[in-house]
């Protein structure tokens, strides 16, 4: 047995056809309609990069013990448990986050790994300046300029680093179609900002604006004109139209090799990206609404041989290595809390009734597949610890100054008998202050545009996120910072 994960970065699930995205051109996407199971209540888990894919590892949440940062001591990893059991486990990826301090230690669990450079800020090319007031000292202005540095060397799409990154993909399926046991995860940053793409791919989206060039919005509310947020979904969509380009690659060569017969096939990503709903744009401040946390999630599995059909169970990212353990015979280790979806692929079984959701420091997020509750910090007063063995933020060390406030705790019921470190978490620049905590039913108000007020079930909602906070071993700060000491007890 082979499985194929193709994985890209902040992909929105509203704009494409199957989901019933209308003007994007992606037609390798509606055309794995024709060889999928597509799901429609997949949600994330933790956010954002990082915490995500240490999710796609481990199968449980990262966001209520720590923020960004690598795989810990005691985690269990999928594609290493692929690679102590013959299953050849293989990363493909341009995604530069995993060569930075919080994301280290993620690629030497498979088997092998190729990193494919020049996407964002990623540290590539040295350029010093002849003048060095021109360089930016704000580090977030900082990997602009190494941006601007990298784009002089893609000159042309096939340098671009996805066009790369699929051309290394597709060398290793080629070079091992034949043999079996292994597991690849073809990962892109794109589509990502920057919206760098060529203009072949911008064509296809023509619109007026006369303004300079755009492709990377801030962090930040929309204040720009309409004319400014038209050009900067049209510079996403052409990259998305580039993402679907490549896809259609490795199903063309899935074809060519006949590995439909006995190759699993998962297309996901991270979470979407926001680009003008609800006043915003971009992630992390603000709270998850759909755009953002509802993904698209495409599964193949040849054992059932199951296409063109939907599914409405509730299922997150922590399915994700459990289903692919599970495909290769695997037992799943106790801790994973995400569970094999096969049965789900065959007939829409239900693996949970709630999914929880966030990112660390901010609301805690709740779902049953109908509403949506989002609670919010109650107060400045609590002290939020990370607790790790592994003390990376995202591109650097924890400071002397955080260490020295550090002291270590008893284990976690996941950490294998392992205390941990406890560090006061400095203050978040992205806290949600301006949110109080929301509700929504998304099947009467699907855009989330009228926060509802029910007492009924909120409090069902809150009961229902204490039970899943104590079900992955929350730390108690985390129901004191939301102000639910008094739903605990009852």
């Amino acid at each position: 047995m082979k499985a194929i994960m193709i994985m890209f970065d902040s992909l929105n699930r509203h704009m494409l056809p199957p989901y019933g995205g209308e003007w994007v051109h992606a037609p390798n996407f509606e055309r794995l309609v024709e060889r999928t199971v597509i799901f429609d209540k997949c949600y994330v888990g933790s956010m954002p990069c990082m915490p995500a894919r240490r999710e796609l590892h481990t199968g449980r949440y990262n966001f209520l013990h720590r923020s960004w940062g690598p795989i810990e001591p005691f985690d269990d990893s999928m594609p290493q448990i692929l690679k102590e059991n013959g299953v050849h486990s293989h990363l493909v990826t341009d995604h530069q986050h995993y060569w930075e301090d919080g994301g280290a230690t993620y690629h030497n669990r498979y088997t092998t790994y190729e990193f494919v450079r020049g996407q964002e800020g990623d540290l590539w090319k040295g350029v010093v300046a002849r003048d060095p007031n021109t360089k930016p000292t704000n580090p977030y202005l900082n990997i602009l300029y190494q941006d601007q540095i990298n784009r002089t060397y893609i000159t042309s799409e096939a340098m671009m680093p996805q066009a790369r990154t699929f051309e290394s993909g597709m060398e290793f399926i080629k070079t091992n179609h034949e043999a079996d046991n292994w597991f690849l995860q073809l990962e892109t940053f794109d589509p990502h900002e920057p919206f760098f793409t060529q203009d072949e791919w911008k064509e296809l989206y023509p619109h007026e604006y006369d303004g300079p060039p755009q492709d990377w919005p801030p962090y930040d509310r929309v204040t720009q004109g309409p004319d400014v947020v038209r050009h900067m979904q049209s510079e996403y969509a052409a990259l998305m139209s580039m993402c679907d380009h490549y896809l259609g690659k490795v199903l063309d060569l899935m074809d060519e090799l006949g590995l439909w017969n006995d190759t699993m096939l998962i297309v996901n990503t991270d979470h979407g990206y926001l680009l003008g709903e609800h006043d915003w744009w971009a992630k992390t401040r603000m709270p998850w609404y759909n755009e953002l946390a509802n993904i698209p999630l495409f599964i193949w599995d040849p054992r059932s041989s199951i296409t063109n059909q939907r599914r409405n169970s509730l299922v997150q990212t922590i399915d994700l290595p459990a289903t692919i353990l599970e495909f290769f015979g695997l037992e799943c280790p106790p801790d994973m809390l995400g569970q094999p979806l096969r049965q789900t692929i065959v007939d829409d079984t239900a693996v949970r009734d709630y999914a929880l959701f966030g990112m660390f420091n901010a609301h805690v997020n709740i779902t049953d597949g109908r509403y949506i509750y989002m609670r919010a910090n109650e107060g400045d007063d609590v002290t939020v610890y990370n607790y790790t063995l592994m003390p990376t933020h995202m591109r650097q060390l924890f400071t002397t100054q955080e260490l020295q406030s550090a002291e270590m705790r008893e284990p976690f019921s996941f950490t294998k008998d392992c205390p941990v470190m406890k560090i006061p978490s400095v203050s978040n620049p992205w806290q949600l202050a301006e949110f109080d905590t929301l509700l929504f039913d998304i099947q009467a108000d699907p855009k989330q545009a009228n926060p509802m007020q029910s007492a009924e079930i909120e409090a069902r909602m809150a009961a229902a996120l204490v039970e899943e906070m104590k079900r992955n071993d929350a730390p108690v700060e985390q129901f004191q910072r939301l102000g639910l000491q008094s739903v605990m007890t009852e």
